[in-house]
């Protein structure tokens, strides 16, 4: 096997414009592409800065349906500031904070379509 990384992984999602505005304008993602893709669709991808792996924001999958997708894991450098950031932009975590585990700190939230977001400071 010659697997190098991940490079893309896909979001059910019910509005790519909803969103494509959280990922981007909520979470500080690039928009990498939101284009035109066959009669009808659209590809909308976005991704963290300088990440190597992508989110396709996807509407055309009948097995994944808006919300389905539970446990995408985020790191992060600076978890208090990025969740005091997230909570200025109207972000509610659902454990109503950052928790403590013994690899790292971390805190769970949603998209507007209910996928399950984890947002981590993992110990070195």
């Amino acid at each position: 096997m010659t697997v190098t990384h991940v490079q893309l992984v896909s979001v059910p999602v019910s509005d790519q414009d909803r969103a494509r505005d959280f990922y981007v304008d909520t979470l500080g993602f690039d928009l990498i592409w939101d284009n035109p893709m066959g009669p009808g669709g659209r590809w909308v991808q976005v991704a963290p800065k300088g990440s190597a792996t992508a989110l396709t924001l996807v509407t055309w999958f009948p097995t994944m349906p808006p919300g389905s997708l539970k446990g995408l894991v985020l790191e992060t450098d600076d978890l208090d500031g990025d969740v005091a950031t997230l909570r200025e932009r109207g972000v509610v975590f659902a454990d109503g904070g950052i928790q403590v585990a013994p690899w790292g700190r971390y805190v769970t939230f949603d998209d507007p379509d209910g996928n399950g977001l984890v947002l981590q400071a993992t110990r070195v």
